[in-house]
Protein backbone atom coordinates (compact mmCIF):
# COMPACT_ATOMS: atom_id res chain seq x y z
CA UNK A 1 0.00 0.00 0.00
CA UNK A 2 1.23 3.83 -0.64
CA UNK A 3 1.98 5.31 2.75
CA UNK A 4 0.73 9.30 2.85
CA UNK A 5 2.63 11.57 5.05
CA UNK A 6 0.83 15.19 6.56
CA UNK A 7 2.82 18.48 6.34
CA UNK A 8 1.54 20.45 8.91
CA UNK A 9 1.72 24.36 7.66
CA UNK A 10 -0.27 26.09 10.94
CA UNK A 11 2.27 27.95 12.16
CA UNK A 12 3.61 28.33 9.27
CA UNK A 13 0.16 30.45 7.94
CA UNK A 14 -0.38 31.80 11.55
CA UNK A 15 3.01 34.03 11.64
CA UNK A 16 2.06 34.56 8.19
CA UNK A 17 -1.36 36.18 9.42
CA UNK A 18 0.08 37.58 12.30
CA UNK A 19 -2.30 35.36 14.67
CA UNK A 20 -1.19 36.20 18.18
CA UNK A 21 0.15 32.86 19.45
CA UNK A 22 2.79 33.53 22.12
CA UNK A 23 6.11 31.77 21.73
CA UNK A 24 4.88 29.11 24.53
CA UNK A 25 2.09 28.38 22.26
CA UNK A 26 3.63 27.83 19.30
CA UNK A 27 6.37 25.38 20.91
CA UNK A 28 3.08 23.72 22.76
CA UNK A 29 1.47 23.23 19.02
CA UNK A 30 4.72 21.42 17.86
CA UNK A 31 4.96 19.24 20.59
CA UNK A 32 1.26 18.40 20.01
CA UNK A 33 1.61 17.73 16.51
CA UNK A 34 4.75 15.45 17.54
CA UNK A 35 2.98 13.06 19.22
CA UNK A 36 -0.32 13.22 16.27
CA UNK A 37 3.30 11.66 14.00
CA UNK A 38 2.89 14.22 11.78
CA UNK A 39 5.18 13.54 8.73
CA UNK A 40 6.87 16.88 8.98
CA UNK A 41 5.84 20.61 10.58
CA UNK A 42 6.66 23.50 8.52
CA UNK A 43 7.53 26.63 9.67
CA UNK A 44 7.83 29.93 8.57
CA UNK A 45 10.48 31.56 6.74
CA UNK A 46 12.89 33.66 9.16
CA UNK A 47 12.47 37.37 9.28
CA UNK A 48 15.01 39.59 11.05
CA UNK A 49 14.16 38.83 14.72
CA UNK A 50 16.21 36.87 16.85
CA UNK A 51 12.89 35.59 18.54
CA UNK A 52 12.09 34.12 15.11
CA UNK A 53 15.45 32.18 15.33
CA UNK A 54 15.17 30.67 18.70
CA UNK A 55 11.47 30.07 18.07
CA UNK A 56 12.97 27.88 15.14
CA UNK A 57 15.51 26.30 17.01
CA UNK A 58 13.45 25.06 19.81
CA UNK A 59 11.03 23.27 17.93
CA UNK A 60 13.80 21.69 16.03
CA UNK A 61 15.59 20.71 19.25
CA UNK A 62 11.60 19.29 20.71
CA UNK A 63 10.25 17.57 18.26
CA UNK A 64 11.34 13.59 18.41
CA UNK A 65 9.17 11.86 15.68
CA UNK A 66 8.19 14.46 13.15
CA UNK A 67 10.42 16.18 10.63
CA UNK A 68 10.91 20.03 10.61
CA UNK A 69 10.88 22.33 7.36
CA UNK A 70 12.09 25.69 6.70
CA UNK A 71 12.08 28.03 3.35
CA UNK A 72 15.78 29.64 3.13
CA UNK A 73 14.16 32.23 0.85
CA UNK A 74 16.24 33.22 -2.34
CA UNK A 75 19.67 33.93 -1.54
CA UNK A 76 22.35 31.37 -0.68
CA UNK A 77 23.01 33.28 3.15
CA UNK A 78 19.43 32.50 3.55
CA UNK A 79 19.94 28.87 3.61
CA UNK A 80 22.77 28.90 5.79
CA UNK A 81 21.26 30.62 8.45
CA UNK A 82 18.02 28.62 7.66
CA UNK A 83 20.41 25.41 8.16
CA UNK A 84 21.92 27.06 10.91
CA UNK A 85 18.21 26.73 13.09
CA UNK A 86 17.36 23.25 12.01
CA UNK A 87 20.57 21.53 12.17
CA UNK A 88 20.28 19.65 15.35
CA UNK A 89 16.68 18.63 14.55
CA UNK A 90 16.19 14.68 14.23
CA UNK A 91 14.31 15.02 10.68
CA UNK A 92 15.59 18.88 9.12
CA UNK A 93 14.51 19.67 6.08
CA UNK A 94 15.44 22.79 3.64
CA UNK A 95 12.63 24.04 1.39
CA UNK A 96 13.77 25.96 -1.93
CA UNK A 97 10.04 27.66 -3.26
CA UNK A 98 10.54 29.88 -5.87
CA UNK A 99 7.48 30.65 -8.06
CA UNK A 100 6.84 29.44 -11.48
CA UNK A 101 4.15 31.56 -12.83
CA UNK A 102 4.93 34.36 -15.15
CA UNK A 103 3.01 36.83 -13.08
CA UNK A 104 5.08 35.73 -9.39
CA UNK A 105 8.31 35.43 -11.39
CA UNK A 106 8.01 39.41 -12.54
CA UNK A 107 6.15 40.37 -8.66
CA UNK A 108 7.63 38.47 -6.33
CA UNK A 109 11.10 37.83 -7.69
CA UNK A 110 11.50 40.39 -10.43
CA UNK A 111 13.20 37.49 -12.48
CA UNK A 112 12.29 35.94 -16.04
CA UNK A 113 12.13 32.28 -16.67
CA UNK A 114 16.22 31.77 -17.44
CA UNK A 115 16.95 33.45 -14.22
CA UNK A 116 14.37 31.62 -12.14
CA UNK A 117 15.51 28.14 -13.41
CA UNK A 118 18.94 29.63 -12.14
CA UNK A 119 17.91 30.37 -9.05
CA UNK A 120 16.54 27.20 -8.73
CA UNK A 121 19.70 25.05 -9.42
CA UNK A 122 21.68 27.48 -7.18
CA UNK A 123 19.78 27.19 -3.94
CA UNK A 124 18.76 23.79 -4.41
CA UNK A 125 22.62 22.93 -4.67
CA UNK A 126 23.58 24.52 -2.17
CA UNK A 127 21.04 23.27 0.39
CA UNK A 128 22.13 19.72 -0.76
CA UNK A 129 25.46 20.75 0.33
CA UNK A 130 24.47 21.13 4.18
CA UNK A 131 21.22 19.01 4.07
CA UNK A 132 20.18 15.84 3.32
CA UNK A 133 17.00 16.24 2.35
CA UNK A 134 15.70 19.09 0.40
CA UNK A 135 12.53 20.30 -0.79
CA UNK A 136 11.75 22.21 -3.90
CA UNK A 137 8.25 23.74 -3.59
CA UNK A 138 7.09 25.05 -7.36
CA UNK A 139 4.61 28.22 -6.15
CA UNK A 140 1.87 28.90 -8.51
CA UNK A 141 2.58 25.79 -10.55
CA UNK A 142 -0.97 25.79 -11.62
CA UNK A 143 -0.96 29.33 -13.05
CA UNK A 144 2.38 28.19 -14.70
CA UNK A 145 3.08 27.29 -18.46
CA UNK A 146 3.24 23.66 -18.00
CA UNK A 147 6.77 22.77 -19.63
CA UNK A 148 7.95 25.97 -17.59
CA UNK A 149 6.97 24.32 -14.50
CA UNK A 150 8.55 20.30 -15.73
CA UNK A 151 11.88 22.06 -16.26
CA UNK A 152 11.88 23.97 -13.13
CA UNK A 153 11.27 20.74 -11.04
CA UNK A 154 14.10 18.83 -13.45
CA UNK A 155 16.01 21.39 -12.75
CA UNK A 156 15.53 20.85 -8.67
CA UNK A 157 15.89 17.28 -9.32
CA UNK A 158 19.21 17.13 -10.85
CA UNK A 159 20.32 20.06 -8.40
CA UNK A 160 19.58 17.39 -5.09
CA UNK A 161 15.98 17.88 -4.58
CA UNK A 162 14.40 14.44 -3.04
CA UNK A 163 10.75 15.83 -2.59
CA UNK A 164 8.61 18.19 -4.58
CA UNK A 165 5.39 20.46 -4.09
CA UNK A 166 3.28 21.38 -6.59
CA UNK A 167 1.31 24.44 -5.41
CA UNK A 168 -2.14 25.42 -6.12
CA UNK A 169 -1.47 28.84 -4.88
CA UNK A 170 -3.84 30.63 -6.83
CA UNK A 171 -6.93 27.62 -5.56
CA UNK A 172 -8.67 27.58 -9.67
CA UNK A 173 -8.17 23.33 -9.60
CA UNK A 174 -10.77 21.39 -9.78
CA UNK A 175 -10.18 17.61 -9.15
CA UNK A 176 -10.09 16.17 -12.61
CA UNK A 177 -7.55 19.05 -13.53
CA UNK A 178 -5.44 18.26 -10.38
CA UNK A 179 -4.98 14.19 -11.09
CA UNK A 180 -4.40 15.16 -14.92
CA UNK A 181 -1.81 17.36 -13.77
CA UNK A 182 0.22 15.17 -11.27
CA UNK A 183 0.12 12.70 -13.88
CA UNK A 184 1.17 14.47 -16.55
CA UNK A 185 3.90 15.76 -14.52
CA UNK A 186 5.07 12.39 -13.58
CA UNK A 187 4.79 11.58 -17.24
CA UNK A 188 7.46 14.51 -18.49
CA UNK A 189 9.75 14.07 -15.57
CA UNK A 190 9.95 10.27 -15.37
CA UNK A 191 13.25 11.02 -12.25
CA UNK A 192 9.81 12.31 -10.52
CA UNK A 193 8.68 8.79 -9.92
CA UNK A 194 11.88 8.03 -7.47
CA UNK A 195 11.28 11.11 -5.24
CA UNK A 196 8.43 12.15 -2.96
CA UNK A 197 5.82 14.27 -4.55
CA UNK A 198 3.76 16.53 -2.07
CA UNK A 199 1.08 19.40 -3.19
CA UNK A 200 -0.46 22.34 -1.33
CA UNK A 201 -3.84 23.23 -2.01
CA UNK A 202 -5.63 26.03 -1.49
CA UNK A 203 -9.98 25.41 -0.74
CA UNK A 204 -10.41 29.11 -2.57
CA UNK A 205 -13.19 26.72 -4.40
CA UNK A 206 -13.92 24.40 -1.35
CA UNK A 207 -12.73 21.66 -2.67
CA UNK A 208 -9.51 20.93 -1.50
CA UNK A 209 -10.57 17.81 0.13
CA UNK A 210 -11.22 16.43 -3.05
CA UNK A 211 -8.63 17.75 -5.26
CA UNK A 212 -6.34 15.75 -2.34
CA UNK A 213 -8.09 12.89 -3.56
CA UNK A 214 -7.46 13.38 -6.99
CA UNK A 215 -3.80 14.40 -6.49
CA UNK A 216 -3.65 10.93 -4.46
CA UNK A 217 -5.03 8.90 -7.32
CA UNK A 218 -2.46 11.09 -9.24
CA UNK A 219 0.35 9.36 -7.36
CA UNK A 220 1.08 12.38 -4.80
CA UNK A 221 1.58 10.82 -0.94
CA UNK A 222 2.21 14.01 0.86
CA UNK A 223 -0.66 16.67 0.99
CA UNK A 224 0.20 20.33 3.42
CA UNK A 225 -2.67 20.53 5.66
CA UNK A 226 -4.07 23.00 8.69
CA UNK A 227 -5.64 22.75 11.79
CA UNK A 228 -7.96 25.31 11.32
CA UNK A 229 -8.63 24.46 7.57
CA UNK A 230 -9.66 28.28 6.54
CA UNK A 231 -7.97 28.87 3.38
CA UNK A 232 -6.20 24.99 3.29
CA UNK A 233 -6.96 21.63 3.83
CA UNK A 234 -8.21 20.84 7.28
CA UNK A 235 -5.86 17.79 8.67
CA UNK A 236 -9.06 16.04 10.02
CA UNK A 237 -10.98 15.85 6.57
CA UNK A 238 -8.15 14.64 4.32
CA UNK A 239 -7.41 12.00 7.25
CA UNK A 240 -10.86 10.97 7.60
CA UNK A 241 -10.60 11.03 3.80
CA UNK A 242 -8.01 8.50 3.48
CA UNK A 243 -9.05 6.97 6.45
CA UNK A 244 -12.52 5.89 5.08
CA UNK A 245 -11.48 5.09 1.57
CA UNK A 246 -8.05 3.49 2.06
CA UNK A 247 -9.10 0.28 0.34
CA UNK A 248 -10.18 2.22 -2.49
CA UNK A 249 -7.17 4.42 -3.25
CA UNK A 250 -4.42 1.94 -1.61
CA UNK A 251 -3.20 3.85 1.05
CA UNK A 252 -1.94 3.88 4.65
CA UNK A 253 -0.99 6.68 6.72
CA UNK A 254 1.40 6.64 9.81
CA UNK A 255 -0.61 9.51 11.25
CA UNK A 256 -1.98 8.71 14.82
CA UNK A 257 -5.70 9.10 13.39
CA UNK A 258 -7.39 7.94 17.16
CA UNK A 259 -5.67 11.20 18.94
CA UNK A 260 -6.07 13.55 16.43
CA UNK A 261 -9.45 14.86 16.57
CA UNK A 262 -8.40 15.70 20.49
CA UNK A 263 -5.25 16.95 19.54
CA UNK A 264 -6.45 19.04 16.79
CA UNK A 265 -9.25 21.01 18.77
CA UNK A 266 -7.05 21.14 21.61
CA UNK A 267 -4.77 23.35 18.96
CA UNK A 268 -8.03 25.14 17.81
CA UNK A 269 -8.71 26.72 21.34
CA UNK A 270 -4.80 27.70 21.33
CA UNK A 271 -5.27 29.73 18.26
CA UNK A 272 -9.11 31.09 19.11
CA UNK A 273 -10.55 29.45 16.09
CA UNK A 274 -12.42 26.46 15.11
CA UNK A 275 -12.91 25.81 11.31
CA UNK A 276 -16.17 23.40 12.97
CA UNK A 277 -15.86 21.31 9.67
CA UNK A 278 -14.33 18.53 10.79
CA UNK A 279 -15.09 14.94 13.08
CA UNK A 280 -13.16 11.84 13.42
CA UNK A 281 -15.63 10.57 15.93
CA UNK A 282 -17.82 9.03 14.58
CA UNK A 283 -20.41 9.27 17.64
CA UNK A 284 -20.33 11.44 20.31
CA UNK A 285 -19.27 10.42 24.20
CA UNK A 286 -22.74 11.48 25.34
CA UNK A 287 -24.39 9.53 22.78
CA UNK A 288 -22.95 6.55 24.24
CA UNK A 289 -25.02 5.75 27.42
CA UNK A 290 -23.69 4.55 30.66
CA UNK A 291 -22.03 1.37 31.68
CA UNK A 292 -21.43 -0.09 35.07
CA UNK A 293 -19.38 -2.91 36.59
CA UNK A 294 -21.07 -5.39 35.01
CA UNK A 295 -19.75 -4.36 31.66
CA UNK A 296 -17.64 -6.81 30.22
CA UNK A 297 -13.93 -5.44 28.39
CA UNK A 298 -15.52 -6.33 25.18
CA UNK A 299 -18.33 -3.73 26.20
CA UNK A 300 -15.89 -0.87 26.99
CA UNK A 301 -13.45 -1.85 24.22
CA UNK A 302 -16.30 -1.48 21.60
CA UNK A 303 -17.74 1.59 22.95
CA UNK A 304 -14.33 3.61 22.76
CA UNK A 305 -14.23 2.52 19.56
CA UNK A 306 -17.57 4.51 18.66
CA UNK A 307 -15.89 7.54 19.82
CA UNK A 308 -12.99 7.30 17.69
CA UNK A 309 -10.11 4.99 19.69
CA UNK A 310 -8.93 2.35 18.23
CA UNK A 311 -7.08 0.69 21.19
CA UNK A 312 -4.74 -2.05 21.33
CA UNK A 313 -4.80 -5.36 23.22
CA UNK A 314 -2.62 -3.38 26.05
CA UNK A 315 -4.22 -0.32 26.24
CA UNK A 316 -7.89 -1.93 26.02
CA UNK A 317 -7.08 -3.88 29.18
CA UNK A 318 -5.53 -0.26 30.57
CA UNK A 319 -8.55 1.18 29.89
CA UNK A 320 -11.11 -1.55 31.49
CA UNK A 321 -8.79 -2.03 34.60
CA UNK A 322 -9.46 1.92 35.23
CA UNK A 323 -12.96 1.75 34.34
CA UNK A 324 -13.28 -1.31 36.98
CA UNK A 325 -11.50 1.26 39.44
CA UNK A 326 -14.21 4.03 39.11
CA UNK A 327 -17.16 1.60 38.78
CA UNK A 328 -16.63 0.38 42.02
CA UNK A 329 -17.26 3.84 43.26
CA UNK A 330 -20.30 4.95 41.73
CA UNK A 331 -23.48 3.11 40.09
CA UNK A 332 -23.23 4.54 36.58
CA UNK A 333 -19.81 5.66 34.44
CA UNK A 334 -20.73 8.01 32.05
CA UNK A 335 -19.52 7.72 28.01
CA UNK A 336 -17.77 11.65 28.77
CA UNK A 337 -16.10 9.77 31.78
CA UNK A 338 -15.28 6.66 30.02
CA UNK A 339 -13.87 9.39 27.19
CA UNK A 340 -11.47 10.70 30.15
CA UNK A 341 -10.67 7.06 31.52
CA UNK A 342 -8.89 6.54 28.12
CA UNK A 343 -6.99 9.89 27.83
CA UNK A 344 -5.80 9.00 30.78
CA UNK A 345 -5.01 5.02 30.61
CA UNK A 346 -4.19 4.62 27.18
CA UNK A 347 -1.64 5.62 24.66
CA UNK A 348 0.94 5.42 28.07
CA UNK A 349 4.57 4.79 28.09
CA UNK A 350 4.75 1.39 29.70
CA UNK A 351 4.44 2.48 33.63
CA UNK A 352 7.62 1.54 35.67
CA UNK A 353 5.90 2.41 38.95
CA UNK A 354 2.46 1.79 39.87
CA UNK A 355 0.04 2.39 42.29
CA UNK A 356 -0.65 -0.26 45.10
CA UNK A 357 -2.33 2.00 47.64
CA UNK A 358 -2.35 4.79 49.70
CA UNK A 359 -3.80 6.09 53.15
CA UNK A 360 -3.79 9.90 53.48
CA UNK A 361 -4.50 11.65 57.04
CA UNK A 362 -5.40 14.93 57.09
CA UNK A 363 -7.96 17.71 58.97
CA UNK A 364 -7.86 20.88 60.36
CA UNK A 365 -6.39 20.23 63.66
CA UNK A 366 -3.31 17.71 62.49
CA UNK A 367 -0.55 18.02 59.88
CA UNK A 368 -1.88 15.90 56.78
CA UNK A 369 0.55 12.36 56.11
CA UNK A 370 0.52 10.24 53.71
CA UNK A 371 1.62 6.80 53.29
CA UNK A 372 1.96 5.66 49.88
CA UNK A 373 3.08 2.42 48.07
CA UNK A 374 4.14 1.26 44.90
CA UNK A 375 5.11 -1.24 42.98
CA UNK A 376 8.24 -1.96 40.72
CA UNK A 377 9.32 -4.75 39.20
CA UNK A 378 7.33 -6.90 41.63
CA UNK A 379 9.31 -5.50 44.11
CA UNK A 380 6.96 -3.41 47.36
CA UNK A 381 7.82 0.51 47.92
CA UNK A 382 6.97 2.03 50.57
CA UNK A 383 7.02 5.64 51.54
CA UNK A 384 5.51 8.00 54.31
CA UNK A 385 5.80 11.63 54.30
CA UNK A 386 4.00 14.84 56.20
CA UNK A 387 3.48 18.17 54.07
CA UNK A 388 1.51 21.08 53.66
CA UNK A 389 -2.10 19.35 52.96
CA UNK A 390 -2.53 15.90 51.51
CA UNK A 391 -1.56 16.28 48.17
CA UNK A 392 1.28 17.63 49.28
CA UNK A 393 2.48 14.97 51.42
CA UNK A 394 1.54 12.41 48.96
CA UNK A 395 3.92 13.91 46.08
CA UNK A 396 6.51 13.76 49.19
CA UNK A 397 6.03 10.25 50.21
CA UNK A 398 6.56 9.70 46.37
CA UNK A 399 9.86 11.38 46.55
CA UNK A 400 10.82 9.60 49.14
CA UNK A 401 10.06 6.27 47.35
CA UNK A 402 12.39 7.60 44.59
CA UNK A 403 15.11 9.04 46.53
CA UNK A 404 14.44 12.38 44.12
CA UNK A 405 13.10 15.64 43.69
CA UNK A 406 11.22 16.90 41.13
CA UNK A 407 10.72 20.46 40.16
CA UNK A 408 6.71 20.76 40.20
CA UNK A 409 6.12 23.37 37.19
CA UNK A 410 2.37 22.88 37.06
CA UNK A 411 -0.31 21.49 39.04
CA UNK A 412 -4.20 21.46 38.43
CA UNK A 413 -6.93 20.12 39.27
CA UNK A 414 -10.76 20.06 37.55
CA UNK A 415 -13.80 18.43 37.40
CA UNK A 416 -14.40 16.14 34.32
CA UNK A 417 -18.23 15.34 35.30
CA UNK A 418 -20.78 17.01 37.15
CA UNK A 419 -22.73 16.40 40.17
CA UNK A 420 -21.84 14.94 43.74
CA UNK A 421 -20.01 11.44 42.27
CA UNK A 422 -18.14 13.82 39.53
CA UNK A 423 -14.71 12.02 38.57
CA UNK A 424 -11.59 14.57 38.91
CA UNK A 425 -8.90 15.10 36.74
CA UNK A 426 -5.42 16.15 37.96
CA UNK A 427 -2.90 17.50 35.53
CA UNK A 428 0.36 17.42 37.05
CA UNK A 429 4.05 18.63 35.21
CA UNK A 430 7.56 18.34 36.55
CA UNK A 431 10.77 20.06 35.02
CA UNK A 432 14.06 18.01 34.34
CA UNK A 433 17.07 19.38 32.90
CA UNK A 434 14.87 22.05 31.10
CA UNK A 435 12.11 19.47 29.90
CA UNK A 436 8.68 18.99 30.79
CA UNK A 437 7.13 16.03 31.52
CA UNK A 438 3.23 15.78 31.99
CA UNK A 439 0.91 13.33 33.71
CA UNK A 440 -2.94 12.78 34.27
CA UNK A 441 -4.79 10.94 36.75
CA UNK A 442 -8.42 10.47 36.96
CA UNK A 443 -10.81 9.27 39.74
CA UNK A 444 -13.73 10.18 41.78
CA UNK A 445 -11.33 10.58 44.35
CA UNK A 446 -8.66 14.04 43.58
CA UNK A 447 -6.55 12.88 46.23
CA UNK A 448 -6.18 9.28 43.83
CA UNK A 449 -5.94 11.75 40.66
CA UNK A 450 -3.37 13.75 42.21
CA UNK A 451 -1.30 10.56 42.75
CA UNK A 452 -1.82 8.88 39.22
CA UNK A 453 -0.80 12.41 37.70
CA UNK A 454 2.16 12.48 39.37
CA UNK A 455 3.15 8.86 39.12
CA UNK A 456 2.23 9.58 34.73
CA UNK A 457 4.89 12.07 34.92
CA UNK A 458 7.05 9.85 36.72
CA UNK A 459 6.81 6.72 34.36
CA UNK A 460 7.64 9.20 31.27
CA UNK A 461 11.02 10.95 32.84
CA UNK A 462 12.32 7.38 33.71
CA UNK A 463 10.82 5.94 30.40
CA UNK A 464 12.46 8.71 28.60
CA UNK A 465 15.58 8.46 30.55
CA UNK A 466 16.00 4.72 30.41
Amino acid sequence: MKKIGFTDITIRECEKNNTSLSFKEKVEIAKIMDKVNYSCIELPELGDSKGQELLVKTIAGTLKKSGVSIPVGFTKKGVTRAWDCIAKAKKPSLIVAVPVSAVQMEYVCRKKGPQIIDMIKELVTEANRLCRKVEFSALDASRGEFPFVCSAIQTAIEAGASKITVCDTAGIMLPDEMKSVIEKIFENVPELKEKELSVELSNELDMATACANAAAIGGATDFKTTVTGGGFPAVTCVVKLFDKRSDALGTEMSIIKTELQRSVSQMQRMIGHSDGSTHMVVASSEDQGTFDINDDINVITDACAKIGYDLSEEDSANVYEAFLRVARKKDKVSGRELEAIVASSAMQVPPTYKLENYVINSGNIISASANIKLIKNGEELSGISVGDGPIDASFKAIEQILGHHYELDDFQIQSVTEGREAMGQAVVKLRVNGNLYSGTGISTDIIGASVRAYLSAINKIVYTEE
